[in-house]
């Protein structure tokens, strides 16, 4: 297991916003007009939330003319889900069993 790639993940997902905005896409491609919609925040700031879950590969951007629509990258988040899965749970391929 790549650690440090997870914690990376983790990082940007950790910000409660940023969060509601991966439960919004993981119903389906959204407009950023609509997201915006559900927040108390500038379009800048939902500009620069973005960006960041698009840094790190978590969302996919698709530009329409003037608009921008974003859905959720289903690997990473089976990346998140798995790594977290396989992180806290006693599995037979845990780091554990090697030290017994």
């Amino acid at each position: 297991m790549d650690y440090q790639k997870l914690a990376n993940l983790l990082k940007v997902v950790a910000e409660p916003n940023r969060l509601k905005i991966l439960e919004m896409l993981s119903c389906g491609e959204m407009c950023a007009c609509n997201i915006l919609d559900h927040f108390d925040f500038t379009q800048p700031t939902l500009s620069h939330h973005m960006k960041m879950l698009e840094e790190k590969g978590l969302v996919t951007v698709n530009k329409k003319a003037k608009w921008h629509y974003y859905s959720l990258n289903q690997d990473k988040a089976k990346l998140i889900i798995n790594g977290l899965t396989s992180t806290l749970s006693n599995t037979e391929d845990c780091m554990c069993k090697d030290a017994n």
